[in-house]
């Protein structure tokens, strides 16, 4: 079965047969459009990988690190920030806390927390750790002569500050 015959809004496809083929036109642009039976899709949702990545085999998904948390931002929109920090050897981030979790993946150095109410963690390259929200924390580069670098990936409502002075 087709994929267009099971949307309600008119298919734009030329022929309606298995395979890739140029014949999706929307807003005047021509893009590649690959068509299979409906198992066929559902099954290949169902691994978490795409079509083309079953097929060739070049993408291969590895879940790092997984968590649940309530405190996301609830509102319709959020967004995203992506970050990168550097603390260079002896530097510490000032007291503060974050409105939402902040996911720390290291690339390269030692990452240590001091988080109120809980046990220092240190985060070494390669390691990731969420930073909870709403608790007073600093961060420190303990080492005398390794930079540390991270990633931080932060998802709050639009225009929030990513963190607030802790008093």
């Amino acid at each position: 079965m087709h994929p267009c015959t099971l949307s309600p809004q008119p298919c734009c496809c030329r022929r309606h047969s298995t395979g890739t083929k140029l014949g999706l036109v929307r807003n005047g642009e021509r893009a590649m459009h690959k068509t299979m039976e409906v198992g066929s899709a559902i099954s290949g949702l169902t691994v978490g990988v795409t079509t083309s990545a079953r097929e060739t085999g070049a993408a291969k998904l590895q879940v790092l690190h997984r968590e649940v948390t309530a405190a996301m931002p609830k509102a319709s929109d959020q967004e995203i920030r992506v970050l990168l920090a550097t603390l260079e050897p002896g530097d510490c981030t000032p007291y503060h806390s974050h409105r939402f979790p902040v996911t720390v993946y290291m690339l390269e150095g030692t990452f240590t927390l001091e988080l109120d109410g809980r046990e220092t963690v240190t985060v070494k390259a390669g390691e990731i750790f969420v930073e909870p929200p709403l608790v007073k924390m600093t961060g420190r580069n303990l080492d005398a002569r390794q930079t540390a670098r991270m990633v931080l990936f932060y998802v709050s409502d639009p225009d929030m500050p990513f963190a607030d002075p802790a008093v």
